[in-house]
């Protein structure tokens, strides 16, 4: 959901620029199924424009509405979508989900530095996993809807909670969710408040290594899932903004003057693709000094295994967690033979791995598509 609050991001910019109002919408609990999960937003501005989704499209219309009467009265609401009867027409809206979503809209004032918008743009500034609370009442709909109050990343806090013993209590939880990389939803019940304490992580940074023409269409892609490209290259020819617009680093150089000026870490991936093979080797060997979820490489198995081969000779040892991490013929096996479905067999592969999953058939699972919104309900009450 990374990519979608940096599109929010970008809106509220030009919406701010052109003073126009705005609203944020987000998804704050669901039970049952839902097409979005708790965490996804939606700006509106007051001229009807929507970034994000909070739905598959069925709720926007009466979302805009409520975004619309939010910005008007200048005050937080919180809406209830109950669809877990599909005739149920309660509030025109039609959803096959069979579930009830929870959807808070909150005004945006720009001149307040801790607004929902300003905290979410925290959690881009940091290259590290960061904790954002949203509080809401379900027991009291008319009563207070603190709303997006606190950003933490495990050192700094940023929030707007005047409550001191309620703010150490969601500081203490947060910290839980960054420890277990996992969302929380709790509910304080003296304040008779619940909150969702979201685990917001990193931009993807994607690493091409090769700038042939096989490396474009995987830009392309990885651009549209609001992925951060890098593309390195020995050839000065190849490497250019003319034939990558949309990369946000270009390097070029020899490996190890290239991996100098590479900031990996655990939500960086790497693609080797140059069709050289004694570059692909060398940055291969430099690559397992650093960490990195995953390192594809295109090309038959038995190129990989040759380097393998070459590195081991040359005494380096590889370890079982660094072969791991190895991804050769890298991409899923779709079928793909050009470059554009290469690309997207290899960013699904990519994608697949970050989050853990195997890329199956959907229809082959036999629970929900969709796993349970990783959160749990603790309730807790102040002494």
């Amino acid at each position: 959901m990374t990519k979608e609050i940096s599109d929010i991001l970008a809106s509220f910019r030009e919406a701010h620029s052109k003073s126009r109002r705005t609203a944020l919408a987000t998804v704050v609990h669901v039970e049952g199924s839902s097409y979005r999960r708790p965490g996804a937003r939606m700006l509106i501005e007051d001229n009807g424009k929507i970034t994000g989704a909070i739905s598959g499209g069925c709720l926007e219309g009466d979302a805009l509405r409520k975004a619309l009467l939010a910005i008007n009265q200048q005050q937080n609401k919180l809406v209830t979508y109950n669809t877990l009867n599909e005739d149920d027409v309660d509030f025109d809206v039609q959803l096959g989900c069979n579930g009830i979503v929870h959807i808070l809209f909150e005004p945006i004032d720009p001149a307040s530095p801790n607004n929902p918008v300003a905290l979410l743009e925290k959690c881009l500034l940091e290259r590290k996993d960061t904790a954002v609370v949203t509080m809401f009442s379900l027991k009291n709909y008319y009563g207070l809807q603190p709303g997006t109050c606190v950003f933490f990343d495990g050192e700094n806090t940023h929030e707007n909670i005047s409550d001191e013993s309620l703010l150490s209590q969601v500081i203490t939880d947060a910290s839980g969710v960054l420890k277990n990389k996992s969302s929380l939803l709790k509910e304080y019940t003296d304040q008779g408040l619940t909150a969702f304490i979201e685990l917001v992580e990193p931009l993807v940074s994607l690493v091409i290594v090769g700038a042939g023409n096989d490396a474009l269409p995987l830009m392309e892609i990885a651009s549209v899932l609001g992925w951060q490209i890098v593309v390195v290259d020995g050839r000065h020819t190849h490497v250019s903004k003319q034939r990558f617009p949309k990369a946000h680093q270009l390097v070029v150089g020899k490996p190890r003057e290239a991996i100098s000026q590479l900031n990996i870490d655990e939500w960086t991936v790497v693609v080797l693709m140059t069709h050289n093979y004694n570059y692909d080797l060398e940055m291969l060997e430099l690559l397992f000094q650093q960490h990195c979820e995953y390192i594809g490489i295109l090309g038959p198995k038995k190129r990989l295994q040759r380097m393998l081969c070459e590195l081991e000779d040359k005494g380096i040892s590889i370890t079982r967690e660094q072969k791991a991490r190895i991804y050769g013929p890298t991409g899923l096996d779709i079928g793909a033979e050009a470059a554009e479905e290469i690309a997207l067999s290899v960013l699904a592969e990519i994608k697949a791995v970050l989050s853990k999953k195997e890329g199956s058939f959907l229809r082959n699972h036999v629970d929900n598509i969709h796993e349970a919104p990783p959160v749990v309900v603790v309730e807790t009450k102040n002494n």
